[in-house]
């Protein structure tokens, strides 16, 4: 489906739909706790609203079994005046991320265990994405859209799809996912989705100086962007995940019909169904020898 056209207030007013991890394994093992990392949100979100009174912010939290809005500035029952924007912004999204991180903890007792500590980060892609898309279909004047994934839980291997489907939806609606990563590792999924996208990929040194990072990297409006030497992206991870076992390889075999992913040579896929051929090894390639005595005879 083609994308609404764009009908912009003006080139410095910005949509951040900011996606905000809220998983308990990582924050638990974190060096930086969770109550400070909303500190530093928050400010950021403040400077956001402040930066430009046409500016727009919504907050999604990514939790380890569900996503949903927490937070949305454009909400009548979220709007402030004068320099209360502040206070409501705070008692009214962290009232709402209370709620939700209750409910998701319910959630994760029906769980399995042995299951990857990672965030739902595909559903609140997508969920940022209608977002969007139902701003760009709303035929009123819109700021300019992006998303910015607040993330530290380890990439799921078993989103791979859903993921990849989310970033290309973005850069065919051209809209940027910047993201800021703050685990140990980094996030192949994150540094994909910001390269594809055009949108910028950072994984702070120092997780004490957040605020910071979030204000001097990611609170530049996209116009503004191209006056700026922002961080650029250096060796992105570019591995996939196998349909098989979802794990991250380096080589594997491509159906040739959906382009599924296996980390082993199969007889059918599981995707499509379709029949694979007997994988040519090196013993079953005729010699140069051969070839040449064939080429010779004929």
């Amino acid at each position: 489906m083609a994308s609404a056209p764009s009908k912009l207030y003006s080139d410095d007013v910005s949509l951040v739909v900011v996606l905000l991890d809220t998983n308990p394994f990582f924050w638990s093992s974190s060096s930086l706790s969770f109550s400070q990392f909303l500190t530093h949100v928050l400010a950021f979100l403040n400077a956001i609203l402040t930066l430009n009174q046409l500016n727009q912010v919504v907050v999604i939290a990514t939790g380890y079994n569900s996503c949903d809005y927490v937070y949305d500035s454009s909400s009548t029952g979220n709007q402030s005046v004068g320099n209360g924007r502040m206070p409501s912004l705070c008692a009214t999204l962290l009232q709402n991320l209370e709620e939700f991180m209750n409910k998701d903890e319910q959630l994760g007792k029906q769980e399995p265990e042995g299951r990857i500590a990672c965030s739902l980060l595909s559903g609140s892609l997508s969920m940022a994405l209608c977002y969007i898309q139902r701003v760009f279909r709303s035929g009123l004047l819109h700021p300019q859209p992006r998303i910015l994934c607040l993330q530290g839980s380890p990439d799921g291997p078993e989103q791979y799809v859903a993921i990849m489907n989310a970033i290309f939806s973005a850069q065919r609606s051209m809209v940027p996912i910047d993201s800021c990563y703050l685990g140990a590792q980094n996030s192949a999924f994150l540094q994909q989705a910001s390269y594809i996208t055009g949108g910028v990929h950072h994984k702070p040194q120092q997780l004490d100086g957040l605020f910071q990072y979030l204000l001097t990297i990611f609170g530049t409006d996209l116009h503004s962007r191209n006056f700026l030497q922002l961080p650029k992206p250096v060796g992105v991870d570019f591995r996939a995940s196998c349909f098989c076992h979802k794990n991250t390889i380096d080589m594997g075999y491509v159906c040739s019909v959906c382009l599924s992913i296996y980390c082993k040579h199969l007889k059918k896929c599981s995707t499509c169904g379709s029949v694979f051929g007997q994988a040519q090894t090196q013993s079953d390639e005729p010699s140069a020898t051969n070839r040449k005595r064939k080429t010779t005879d004929a």
